[in-house]
């Protein structure tokens, strides 16, 4: 079942950031990350930033850094994507 709550507070704090407001685009994606990181921890939301996640392949783990942007709340994924359009 979707969280339908926790998506709207997910992407409310995402609407928040001002850093691309203010600064305009063309930042790293890090940066952007790190201001939804304190936008959710400004909410008092849970998340867990650059996460590992295993890869098993033919029943063998591999390490090969895979890693989630964030996981909020222990249940939803975020992947940050950031582009500059001209």
């Amino acid at each position: 079942m979707f969280d339908t709550e926790l998506t709207r507070q997910i992407i409310g704090a995402a609407i928040a950031i001002e850093v691309h407001r203010l600064s305009g685009p063309g930042l790293l994606e890090s940066a952007y990350e790190d201001c939804l990181c304190r936008e959710l921890a400004l909410r008092h939301i849970r998340f867990q930033k650059q996460k590992p996640i295993p890869l098993v392949y033919k029943g063998t783990k591999l390490d090969c850094g895979c890693r989630l942007d964030l996981l909020v709340e222990g249940k939803v994924v975020v992947e940050l994507k950031c582009a500059y359009l001209e």
